[in-house]
């Protein structure tokens, strides 16, 4: 791949970064991060409490720790304006809307939780989606053509 393709922050001729990116990246971050917390805790739980099956606990803890390099990963490429880091956080963002559903659909404190999950994979799906940040990736769309130089 070029640097045309994949502008960097190093290139001179390198636009800003848009705050749309940022906030995209952002959005994956927090998503990775609260899966680390969510793991760690219930990897924690499993070992130190009395869970009704302890290698259930930790299976799931670790899992959900391994699934955090996801959108991790896709942050840290859209902070550094990579191409390839937009699919993986639209995945990301795909996966948290049937979660956020289930969520949702729980009697109990997860509802507040699940309108969250909600929230953030829209609107990380909405900036990841816009023009400007497509634009910014170097990604182009069918059909088109390079710029003559």
């Amino acid at each position: 791949m070029s640097a045309e393709q994949t502008p960097t922050p190093d290139t001179p001729t390198a636009e800003p970064r848009p705050g749309r990116l940022t906030a995209a990246a952002a959005l994956a971050a927090l998503e990775g991060l609260a899966l680390v917390a969510g793991g760690a805790y219930i990897l924690v739980q499993g070992l130190a409490g009395d869970p009704d099956d302890r290698q259930q606990a930790v299976t799931g803890g670790v899992t959900l720790i391994v699934l955090a390099l996801l959108p991790l990963l896709a942050a840290r490429g859209l902070l550094l304006r990579r191409s390839w880091s937009r699919g993986p956080a639209v995945i990301t963002q795909i996966m948290a809307l049937p979660v956020a559903y289930n969520l949702l659909q729980a009697d109990s404190i997860a509802i507040p939780g699940g309108i969250a999950l909600a929230v953030v994979a829209v609107v990380a799906l909405a900036l990841l989606m816009n023009p400007a940040t497509t634009r910014a990736l170097g990604i182009r769309g069918p059909g088109s053509v390079e710029e003559p130089k």
